[in-house]
């Protein structure tokens, strides 16, 4: 009788340790991307090749891989999906710094990993290259900056270095732009102002904006003129209407002897 015990609890054992031991090795796979384990971020270069190796670890079967560029699927080969998988970016360029490459269990795809790359690259400058404002009026240049890692900036007017004066000028950066303000606009502030970039990878970007500045124009005052012209008109009606009376009562006066000629 022990001993028949001793068996059905040696068997439960076994039967709870089978139970145990299934779902752990059902999700205890996990992925790996270039050997790491973990999310990360890749640094590469502008113009640069990278390859995306993506691999199942602990599997005990065959397991179909997904890659994804940000939200969309990827296309792989039939032979370059199961167990491991591989993409390669090439051509790399500025626009993508910052995108993501997402490896995932087909079955699970909760499971996975990515990486995000890191595009380095030296400044690129755009803008409006020439603008015309009035004297008195408000105009702001705004140099447009694509960088990695961010650059230096700084404004010149006429090869010089702009001499900031306060209420007058004034510079706003932010990650995408370098923008100067010009308020109240002179007739000095006339001239090429130059968007300087400065960057570990190369240094002295530039990008030139002309800003001409013409004469104020005089604002013709509407509402006067229109007023006078009423007046005008209506003192030309009265004047009319007046004289209309005068040569009717002339008109009169000339008929009556000739009605008592007639009679």
């Amino acid at each position: 009788m022990t001993w028949k015990r001793s068996s059905i609890m040696q068997m439960c054992r076994f039967l709870l340790l089978v139970i145990l031991f299934l779902p752990h090795e059902i999700t205890s796979s996990f992925l790996t991307v270039n050997g790491k384990t973990e999310n990360y971020i890749l640094d590469t270069w502008n113009g640069s090749r990278e390859s995306l190796e993506c691999a199942v670890q602990n599997h005990t079967g065959e397991e179909e891989l997904l890659w994804y560029r940000e939200e969309g699927r990827v296309d792989l080969k039939p032979g370059n999906k199961i167990n491991s998988s591989s993409v390669c970016v090439s051509s790399i360029s500025e626009n993508d710094n910052g995108v993501s490459f997402t490896c995932r269990l087909q079955r699970d795809q909760t499971v996975s990993i990515s990486v995000v790359l890191n595009v380095s690259f030296p400044p690129l400058l755009s803008g409006n290259d020439f603008q015309t404002v009035e004297e008195g009026s408000n105009v702001k240049l705004v140099c447009n900056v694509k960088s990695n890692p961010q650059a230096q900036m700084m404004w010149h007017k006429n090869s010089s270095i702009l001499n900031l004066e306060k209420n007058h000028h004034q510079i706003q950066q932010t990650s995408e732009s370098f923008q100067l303000s010009i308020t109240k606009v002179k007739k000095s502030d006339n001239g090429t102002y130059t968007c300087i970039a400065n960057s570990p990878l190369k240094r002295e970007i530039k990008k030139d904006f002309h800003l001409i500045v013409k004469d104020k124009t005089m604002a013709v005052p509407i509402e006067p003129i229109i007023a006078a012209g009423v007046v005008i008109f209506l003192t030309l009606c009265f004047g009319l209407t007046a004289r209309r009376k005068r040569i009717m009562k002339l008109c009169i006066k000339d008929e009556v002897p000739h009605r008592e000629t007639a009679l």
